[in-house]
């Protein structure tokens, strides 16, 4: 018992101190919103707001209630867009809202609680601390993956494609497909996102960006969730994006070998 009373104390002031640092560095989390009126309220919730400085929500164009269920929450940087611009599209909108705000650190959440937002304190402080800059939610590095409900296409493809980049870009990921990101403020003004896909495989392109500048990236172990209410894309996208994989990961080996010039990479 004495040395639980002499211990608290001390992890009182450690905790607290890295509150402090990290209250230093201007967090914001952008949500890229799509039929989420369900499950906005559940995510919104869990969102550390004693480290996070702002919320952007960008919703696409949707056709139910996200835009209101995100007002009724006091979200104060409410973005819609008249038209669908896509998933890579809804980003760009998200981060460059981001940046215009002043953003240090800028972690994307999805609104449909696929992933939890308590992991946003683990991800934020090691960009805060210069460990990354750059840190993804893995969903691969636990072994949970299928018992949480990955279909098993997905797990399948998602091996397939990873093990596919690691052997040809010479990394070490256990995974390139997490939508669960944190990224210093300074890579994203370092590379031109905004040439990027609007489609879903806007989230590759970006990481193969990142390897192109010789950014590091974290990893945290992130169980990520499947139910009815959480976005998924079909069997025919999930071939769509892959084959994007595939040749974006040929273009960046071109690219690197000079016999072909991308924007993305300018």
């Amino acid at each position: 018992m004495f040395y639980l009373c002499y211990l608290c104390p001390v992890w009182f002031r450690i905790i607290k101190k890295t509150l402090l640092m990290l209250k230093g560095k201007r967090i914001v989390v952008v949500m890229p919103a799509y039929n989420a009126a369900k499950t906005l309220e559940q995510t919104y919730a869990d969102i550390p707001f004693d480290i996070v400085d702002e919320v952007i929500l960008v919703d696409d164009a949707s056709t139910d209630e996200t835009v209101q269920v995100a007002r009724a929450l006091n979200i104060r940087h409410v973005i819609k867009h008249d038209n669908n611009k896509g998933y890579g599209g809804n980003q760009k909108t998200c981060y460059t809202g981001a940046l215009e705000l002043g953003a240090d650190i800028v972690i994307m959440l999805h609104p449909d609680y696929q992933y939890n937002p308590k992991l946003i304190l683990p991800m934020a402080e090691l960009i805060a601390t210069d460990v990354y800059p750059v840190v993804i939610g893995s969903r691969i590095l636990g072994k949970d993956a299928m018992q949480n409900g990955m279909p098993g296409y997905k797990y399948f493809f998602n091996r397939c494609l990873t093990l596919f980049q690691n052997i040809l870009l010479r990394q070490k990921l256990s995974e390139y497909h997490t939508g669960y990101r944190a990224y210093s403020a300074a890579v994203l003004r370092d590379i031109n996102f905004m040439a990027n896909s609007d489609d879903f495989v806007f989230d590759n392109q970006l990481l193969l960006q990142i390897i192109y500048k010789k950014y590091m990236i974290g990893e945290i172990s992130c169980p990520a969730k499947y139910f009815a209410d959480a976005s998924s894309i079909n069997f025919r996208r999930s071939c769509r994006y892959g084959w994007g994989i595939v040749v974006n990961t040929f273009g960046f080996i071109l690219h690197k070998l000079k016999l072909l010039r991308l924007k993305i990479y300018a």
